[in-house]
């Protein structure tokens, strides 16, 4: 049987109509490594942190100590929420389709049709049927092969990834656990190359494997979690008391990011990256240049970015190294992204998220003030390249590179392609 993904739909066999009432997945590992495949580890933590089967996730829920009552344990043995796995063609993506051309109220496309169509309010958001299923349509069509993982066996199992030239990860991929962690940034230090089309690294969570659950109090950590004031608090990873800094995995980090073309956050923005570094071997073939624009048309840049915080050159950005940056991490290209969400009066009760991210990073970077605020509203979405002991790391931090591929952008395409011919050898 083939490593990856295997669909189970779900009937109702004492009707006429056999009506389907949901799906599951199945995720299949080989003992031994498909030949010629590389790597790719299934955003997993996510989709859990997303899937509000039961009435709860990490977004809300029952929990009365937390805001919009948010869950901080979730179980990992709950089925998938509608439209997960599995979605009908032409559901809308998380990016809205149409740019605004006047002012208006923030809409949220894929939300709005989840709620019309009986689908969980943030299939779009997190899940096989959005973000790797695409992927790997598009890479098995490109002559692409892959063994697929789950985040909880790269948990449980450090030397998981040994036998692979590259891993990629896809889509949103924002909860990891440590050891996780540990165990890429070893992977990368032995000779191991990531590509990392993902955007949204976040937050450290806490897996409690004898009991299949999924730990994150998030915001609230420091009120919260009893791990408070340690470095295995469920917080960000840019928390000073966690010190454990995202960008030095994968080069950037959300809280940099975040938002851009979702609701009322960048809504008018360029929806693609701004080339900076045309000479890099990941524009071979492009005929890119310096202030050209790639994935516009396909939205690529959206909902969640990740970036770090730089400087300018000579009109090139730098990393000032201050959150984690590694040492020699170009910027090869970037666009601007924001953590508040912004309308006219009249509008205002539309907003879904406010400013409540850019409050949240104010209070743990520094001393916050009215004037630190407005400075952590502003962030930016990133593509960077870096090496790191024997291996190296390209990272473009987007949730929506995916599109690219779904849409046939053909620069999205070239850079990913030159990207997995260069890491698979």
């Amino acid at each position: 049987l083939a490593s990856g993904g295997y669909l189970v739909e779900i009937r109702d066999e004492t009707t006429m109509l056999r009506e389907v009432i949901g799906h599951h997945l199945f995720i299949h590992r080989r003992r031994e490594r498909t030949p010629g495949a590389l790597a790719l580890v299934a955003s997993t933590s996510t989709w859990s942190a997303y899937n509000d089967w039961g009435g709860a996730n990490h977004y809300f829920g029952t929990n009365p100590e937390a805001p919009r009552g948010r869950a901080t344990h979730l179980s990992a043995l709950r089925p998938w929420a509608r439209g997960q796995i599995w979605l009908p063609s032409g559901a809308p993506r998380c990016v809205n389709a149409i740019r605004p051309r006047t002012p208006g109220p923030a809409r949220y496309d894929s939300i709005e049709w989840a709620y019309i169509n009986g689908f969980t309010r943030y299939y779009a958001l997190a899940g096989w049927a959005s973000y790797e299923r695409p992927f790997l349509q598009w890479a098995e069509a490109n002559d692409y092969r892959f063994d697929v993982f789950t985040q909880d066996e790269l948990h449980d199992d450090p030397a998981l990834l040994d036998d692979y030239p590259c891993t990629v990860f896809i889509g949103h991929d924002e909860y990891w656990s440590r050891e996780m962690r540990d165990a890429v940034d070893a992977y990368v230090d032995r000779g191991g190359r990531v590509a990392r089309f993902a955007g949204n690294f976040l937050w450290q969570i806490r897996l409690q494997r004898a009991t299949q659950t999924q730990v994150a109090y998030k915001y609230d950590a420091r009120r919260l979690d009893p791990e408070a004031g340690t470095s295995r608090m469920t917080s960000a990873w840019e928390d000073p008391r966690i010190d454990h800094p995202g960008a030095r995995t994968f080069g950037v980090n959300a809280l940099r990011g975040i938002y851009a073309a979702f609701g009322g956050m960048a809504r008018r923005a360029a929806r693609g990256f701004n080339v900076f570094r045309p000479e890099h071997w990941a524009f071979a073939g492009t005929g890119l240049g310096y202030a050209d624009m790639f994935g516009d048309e396909a939205s690529i840049f959206g909902y969640e970015m990740d970036g770090v915080d730089y400087t300018f050159e000579d009109g090139l950005p730098v990393p000032t190294g201050t959150d984690g940056a590694p040492q020699g991490l170009q910027i090869l290209a970037m666009g601007f992204a924001t953590l508040a969400e912004s309308s006219l009066p009249e509008f205002e009760n539309s907003l879904m998220l406010g400013d409540g991210d850019a409050q949240f990073r104010n209070s743990l970077l520094g001393e916050p003030t009215t004037e630190s605020l407005e400075r952590h509203k502003r962030g930016s979405g990133m593509v960077v390249h870096f090496t790191r002991g024997a291996g190296e790391v390209f990272t473009a931090g987007t949730c929506e590179w995916v599109n690219g591929l779904i849409e046939g952008d053909v620069y999205t395409q070239r850079i990913t392609k030159n990207v997995l011919d260069r890491f698979s050898k």
